[in-house]
């Protein structure tokens, strides 16, 4: 989830690739309607798992998927050639998780005048409305969901908290922390939030911005944490400093690898999304228009749920046995 621009070596990033029908797309008619799926990465297991729903719900659907990705995330030209190429290529509609919300807002403007489906996974466009429609968890209940477990854990203790953000201007990131705020019962600026760094939602930027943190407040007692490779970051440089025990890690993702750094403790919550959802319902939504022309459109709510083995009162959650059973990666 996060930024940086790079031009020259674009199309070996684009990887577009058709999928379904036994012989792959070079073996498709010319009459079998084409969906495309663009994400953030590759390698990311969020949009491992998003493409594989997308996958399978064309191969149920009898539809051609063409898929795309940035080289790293925020790289929003490699997305904006791949919008280009899946227009040209025919798609009836694109399903894409945008890198830079704003930037890529001309490039799905265009593919809309030209008749194609545009649907946002997990991430919105600003403005929300510049797609056809938006699938994605709700970012904002899930901040609020780990804010208020960490309020209610916290037992009324005095808190120190450190935010360990993603980047600025990139809205799950935003929305995930306003969310936090909220369901903790606080505001920014609150005195009570002693360090924030940003992540770029990576383990070891993760586990700096904590060292940083540490140094400018030693007695942190809560972090928040955008995603859970940043939040396994800043354990282990808790853990170097002696003070994994004594301070409560809550993140957002609910990837297999978080649930069992759940299960195991070093995150005390995590709120787990469901991107094979997203992805399976913005296929079948293209099936559907290019099937009698209805375009899905607002906004649909693919869940999230409160994933913990240590349960507070007035917070509903789920034990990591559903979380594993649920998660991706």
């Amino acid at each position: 989830m996060n930024a940086k621009l790079s031009a020259g070596l674009l199309v070996t990033a684009l990887l577009i690739t058709g999928c379904g029908g036994g012989s792959g797309g070079s073996g498709q008619s010319s009459s079998t309607p084409k969906v495309g799926l663009i994400t953030k990465t590759e390698t990311n297991p969020f949009f491992v798992k998003m493409k594989e729903g997308a996958e399978k719900a064309a191969k149920t659907g009898g539809m051609e998927l063409m898929t795309a990705a940035g080289k790293f995330d925020g790289d929003n030209a490699s997305q904006i050639t791949a919008v280009e190429n899946m227009v040209a290529a025919g798609v009836k509609g694109i399903l894409i998780t945008p890198s830079d919300t704003k930037a890529i807002v001309p490039a799905i403007k265009k593919a809309r005048d030209a008749g194609v489906l545009v649907i946002a996974l997990d991430t919105p466009t600003e403005p929300q409305d510049a797609t056809d429609a938006l699938f994605a968890t709700d970012n904002l209940k899930a901040g609020e969901l780990i804010g208020q477990y960490a309020k209610a854990a916290m037992a009324g203790k005095p808190a120190k908290i450190a935010t360990l953000d993603l980047a600025p201007g990139i809205t799950v990131g935003r929305l995930r922390h306003d969310g936090f705020l909220k369901g903790y019962g606080i505001q920014e600026g609150d005195p009570s939030i002693v360090c924030s760094q940003d992540t770029r939602g990576d383990q070891a930027k993760g586990q700096t911005a904590m060292e940083t943190c540490l140094q400018k407040a030693p007695d942190i007692n809560v972090v928040y944490t955008i995603n859970e490779p940043a939040a396994l970051g800043a354990y282990t440089a808790l853990k170097a400093k002696g003070r994994e025990k004594d301070v409560l890690i809550v993140s957002v993702d609910g990837g297999c690898t978080g649930t069992k750094a759940v299960q195991s403790g070093q995150i005390a919550a995590t709120s787990q999304q469901y991107p094979l959802k997203m992805a399976e319902d913005g296929v079948k939504a293209v099936a559907e228009f290019a099937k009698s022309g209805k375009k899905a459109s607002g906004y649909t709510d693919t869940g999230v749920t409160l994933i913990t083995d240590k349960s507070v009162s007035g917070v509903e959650a789920k034990d990591t046995a559903f979380g594993l059973a649920n998660c991706w990666g």
